[in-house]
């Protein structure tokens, strides 16, 4: 059911923008851990690029589900959720993407409870978590395109 159509630019936009965010978290992950840890602008940087790959992250799901399917006002978790009910994405990893969910909603508002610990160690063991998410959403346009309308 398509309730309009995409706006494939500004999903592509904001893919460019994850993948730009991801560049410099990679960069960090390569910084050894005492070295992070030192400098406090480390986990600072670490946190708003994590933070603000999410949030892209995110506004893409809610963009594809409201225009796809009808979904007005979504919150992040349900986002997760709906995208692989309905294909989006692998069912098993939105399950990952409600985990993602969560810790971004820990950052934004437990932000005190975040520790430069746990950012280094989502840098070491976690970016994948987000290259996953951009290769799903652009095997998801590239079917959007083959079977949209040409108008």
């Amino acid at each position: 059911m398509v309730i309009s159509r995409l706006h494939i630019d500004k999903i592509e936009r904001n893919l460019s923008l994850i993948q730009e965010f991801l560049s410099e978290l990679k960069r960090l992950s390569q910084t050894p851990e005492n070295e992070f840890l030192r400098d406090k602008r480390n986990p600072a940087a670490t946190e708003s690029y994590l933070r603000r790959s999410l949030e892209a992250a995110f506004d893409i799901g809610r963009h594809i589900l409201a225009k796809s399917y009808g979904f007005k006002e979504l919150e992040y978790k349900k986002i997760a959720l709906e995208l692989g009910e309905r294909g989006v994405v692998d069912k098993e990893y939105a399950a990952t993407l409600l985990e993602m969910a969560g810790y971004r909603n820990r950052m934004v508002h437990l932000y005190h409870e975040v520790t430069p610990h746990e950012l280094y160690d989502i840098l070491k063991n976690h970016l994948s978590d987000i290259e996953r998410f951009i290769s799903e959403i652009a095997s998801f346009i590239e079917s959007y395109k083959k079977g949209s309308r040409k108008d």
